[in-house]
């Protein structure tokens, strides 16, 4: 027979078990919406942040202090990229996909023509090169440094400054056109 456990483990479970919540709360949106961008499917995408947080759960708390949001999206990268190595394929969003990828999170309302604008930057970055999209959303949408960018994508740091200077300039003029 089990002995029951002390109040002290059980406290420590129960923290465990809240600081869990807490990191599911905070990065499922964000990591699902990055991992449906790899995949174009909200399915599998769900299925590989799933497995992130698994893969988090198995390790020792101190090894991913400090870096846990760097850490979850590069493991969650490397599973999307495992899928599509095995499915030997490599697609583009198609236009406006962006905009559908799901999440529990409800959407504010907006002022219309921030939306529209917000609308035509999205289909600005579907026009990039897909390795200037993905250092453009992990800069700007998710808040990542230039290095921490390097480490989730293992290009150089000065590469990814060159991909995100690029896309920048290349978005700004192309806005630039689109309002004339």
């Amino acid at each position: 027979m089990k002995p029951e456990p002390s109040n002290h483990e059980q406290s420590r479970t129960t923290n465990a078990d809240d600081f869990a919540r807490a990191i599911v709360n905070e990065y499922q949106g964000p990591l699902t919406r990055y991992a449906t961008r790899f995949l174009g499917d909200a399915d599998r995408a769900r299925d590989v942040v799933q497995d992130t947080f698994m893969r988090l759960m198995e390790r020792p708390v101190g090894e991913v202090d400090g870096h846990l949001a760097e850490w979850l999206f590069t493991v969650c990268r490397h599973r999307a990229l495992d899928i599509l190595r095995k499915e030997a394929r490599m697609s583009r969003f198609e236009e406006g996909q962006i905009e559908r990828v799901a999440t529990d999170d409800p959407r504010p309302g907006r002022a219309l023509e921030h939306e529209e604008a917000h609308t035509a930057m999205l289909r600005l970055i579907d026009g990039l090169p897909a390795s200037q999209q993905e250092v453009i959303r992990l800069k700007f949408q998710n808040g990542f440094s230039y290095k921490e960018i390097s480490r989730i994508t293992d290009l150089s740091v000065s590469h990814v400054g060159v991909l995100i200077h690029n896309a920048v300039q290349r978005l700004r003029a192309d806005f630039a056109a689109q309002k004339s």
